[in-house]
């Protein structure tokens, strides 16, 4: 049977105009209003930022007092659904979790969210189980390339790297640490982290599973009804040449990044 997380509030239908500014972008109602729209997504977005593609987004609560009244929540390309939201795979993760459908993740007592650690961070997921931890965090990955691998991140991520850092660190005191990847689209056969977009960020991963941190990646279909859970993919921490993929890379260029156009009016 399909495991399937409803979205919180249905998604309206709509047609991408243009991203700018990073976490805006315009886009075409049905009745032919283009409104802005929130965009959570501080990345590059790779290969996703197509005008005229066919998007859904979620209306904000009638009384919200946000000036964008909409989030962009999935994208459609090639047939084929892509999860744009980057807030969205905490809550997949976390009702995997209490599933206990995740691989080396089902043993435990209780649950927190967002609790402190380290340098002023906060691990998304804390799993108790009497005095033992394990600290999970929850990474979003939306860019799959022609080799049919998953490659996070889409570009430079100094936060995603410390992370890394300090669950290497949380390991030498005992703790447990995984790193949870969700991927929000069906193409994905493995996950690699991106020497080619961050080499800090793989340099990062390559200490972080030395020390202990284990890495495993959940692959979702983000449709319109729901996410649906379709299993785990491989994540592949052996190194690879990344000029071998910079191609891919090039070729999405024109579908990546934002324009600038100044403050929301």
């Amino acid at each position: 049977m399909d495991f399937v997380i409803p979205h919180l509030q249905p998604l309206t239908e709509c047609r991408l105009v243009q991203r700018y500014d990073r976490f805006i972008y315009d886009v075409e109602l049905a009745s032919g209003e283009v409104v802005k729209t929130h965009c959570v997504n501080p990345g590059r977005m790779e290969g996703l930022v197509r005008p005229g593609a066919a998007a859904w987004v979620s209306a904000a609560p009638p009384n919200t007092k946000r000036k964008l009244k909409w989030t962009l929540e999935l994208l459609e390309l090639d047939g084929r659904y892509v999860g744009a939201n980057t807030v969205v795979p905490n809550r997949i993760a976390e009702t995997l979790v209490r599933a206990r459908l995740i691989p080396g993740l089902k043993r435990w007592r209780e649950l927190r969210r967002e609790v402190p650690y380290g340098d002023g961070s906060r691990i998304d997921l804390l799993l108790t189980s009497g005095k033992s931890e394990h600290l999970v965090e929850v990474k979003n990955c939306h860019l799959v390339y022609p080799d049919r691998r998953a490659y996070f991140p889409d570009s430079v991520s100094e936060r995603a790297a410390k992370h890394l850092r300090e669950l290497a660190e949380q390991t030498a005191l005992g703790r447990r640490a995984t790193v949870l990847f969700v991927l929000q689209r069906t193409d994905g056969r493995s996950l690699r982290p991106s020497r080619l977009h961050d080499p800090a960020f793989a340099d990062a991963v390559t200490a972080a599973a030395a020390a202990g941190v284990r890495f495993r990646a959940a692959q979702i279909d983000p449709t319109p009804e729901g996410y649906y859970f379709l299993g785990m993919i491989p994540v592949d921490l052996n190194d690879y040449d990344p000029a071998d993929v910079a191609p891919y890379r090039e070729a999405l260029n024109a579908y990546s990044g934002w324009k600038r156009r100044g403050k929301v009016g």
